[in-house]
């Protein structure tokens, strides 16, 4: 943890008298689930913030006050334009006139699940070519240990700027939950670590006017480590119950009865739930940052490798039991069987299909001749296979229809009850179906 409280630079102390008047320019590159939060919040709390992205269409809605984010509705938006607090641009030589800057790009994962930091990179570009003097750079993006200073930091020394004299560069990792009713950016508590302590001080007096709590660590580095335990944490915990729920499946064992069970224990346990796979951006991604990250120094994550075969082995395991299912109560096979997904969120009550494990599942089912259809009443449509795939109206005839029912995002808005009473059967794969009290015998559980 940083141990000073006092910058030492001038430099350092100019942005911050800035940042506490609220006369330092925040931008933000990247205006997707991280970028257009943080730039809400940030104009909330009074900053003049100019988010950045490659998308005229995205900078286009923006502009005219419309969010296209899950957690930031219009008005939020609108409010901002209007006040003059936030605007949108692709132009980067309006980076010149930043005095924070903060990337909130993606980082995906290659086929061979190598990090893919093209999308840095591409920022960088644009910050290296336009930052002014005094800057704060902060990186937000989730990526491997080492990143901020092995990647970025030589790029300014290409520049001759010396981090903590010339500029300010710091890396606080994302901690964006999508859908959550309860924490989002404003309360959710940001760690923060810089190149040098004056880099540290300085980002974390830009965090603490929008976020309730900012936790200084000693470096980027293990600043960029606390995203990786985090999400690390999450996968192994998920792949630990999904291999529970193959185990209980084998006992012939109801694995929620047991969960729940588990639950009542007050200290020693956290319930973690069993699915149809991990979807979005964050926990089926970064626990293989640090793998790869780790095997260049000789070392193999073994926990993060045996949480990622599991967790992704689970679409498939999805599909044995719709064949058993079907087999067992039809003497049907999957080939030409009609199937309705409920759900392609990666979670309820969201429309982010990334990574969602419902794609893999429908792949598969189409994989082995079935007819599938979906309904989500936050997705009305997505690109698949370069074709447009529409979620079909949920109606009674549409239930009575399908051969199965498979439940695969638990959606608040869906009708269990009504779903199940008008299904021929049902498959749910994440205990959506709980409080149904009729027709429990049309429902098997993961």
């Amino acid at each position: 943890m940083l141990r000073t409280t006092k910058v030492k630079s001038r430099t350092a102390q100019a942005l911050i008298n800035k940042i506490d008047n609220k006369s330092a320019r925040v931008g933000v590159i990247g205006l997707g689930y991280v970028g257009l939060p943080l730039s809400m919040v940030m104009a909330e709390a009074g900053f003049r913030v100019t988010g950045f992205d490659i998308s005229p269409t995205k900078i286009k809605l923006l502009n005219s006050g419309k969010s296209d984010i899950d957690d930031i509705s219009n008005e939020t938006v609108a409010k901002a334009i209007k006040t003059g607090k936030f605007t949108a641009t692709t132009d980067p030589k309006q980076l010149r006139q930043m005095d924070t800057v903060s990337i909130c790009v993606p980082t995906p994962l290659s086929k061979t699940k190598d990090p893919d930091v093209s999308y840095i990179l591409a920022a960088m570009n644009w910050v290296t070519a336009n930052v002014k003097k005094g800057t704060l750079v902060v990186l937000e993006s989730t990526t491997y240990p080492g990143t901020t200073e092995d990647l970025i930091l030589p790029l300014f020394a290409k520049k001759k700027m010396k981090a903590g004299r010339d500029f300010f560069l710091a890396f606080s990792p994302e901690r964006v939950d999508p859908g959550n009713p309860t924490f989002a950016t404003h309360n959710t508590a940001r760690v923060v670590g810089g190149v040098t302590p004056d880099c540290t001080l300085v980002a974390k007096k830009l965090y603490e006017y929008s976020v309730t709590n900012v936790y200084p660590v000693s470096s980027t580095k293990a600043a960029e480590m606390v995203k990786l335990l985090e999400n690390t944490f999450r996968s192994v915990n998920i792949g630990l119950v999904n291999e529970v729920a193959l185990m209980c499946d084998r006992l012939d064992i109801d694995v929620w009865e047991i969960i729940d069970a588990a639950a009542t224990k007050p200290f020693g346990f956290m319930p973690f739930y069993p699915g149809p796979g991990l979807g979005g951006h964050c926990i089926p991604i970064d626990p293989h940052y640090l793998s790869w990250k780790l095997k260049s120094l000789n070392y193999y994550a073994r926990f993060i490798e045996l949480a990622g075969d599991i967790n992704s082995s689970m679409p498939e395991w999805v599909v044995e039991r719709v064949g058993n299912m079907l087999n067992r109560k039809f003497a049907r096979a999957i080939n030409k069987s009609k199937i309705l997904v409920l759900g392609v969120a990666y979670k309820k009550d969201i429309k982010d299909i990334r990574e969602s494990p419902s794609l893999d599942v429908i792949k598969l089912l189409e994989d082995k001749g079935a007819k599938v259809t979906y309904n989500d009443p936050f997705v009305p449509q997505f690109r698949w296979k370069d074709k447009t795939v529409r979620s079909v109206k949920l109606t009674t005839a549409a239930l009575k229809q399908a051969d199965l029912c498979v439940i695969l995002t638990n959606h608040t808005q869906y009708d269990y009850q009504w779903i199940v009473n008008n299904s021929k059967a049902v498959f749910d794969t994440r205990n959506a179906t709980h409080e149904v009290t009729q027709g429990r015998k049309k429902i098997e559980l993961l």
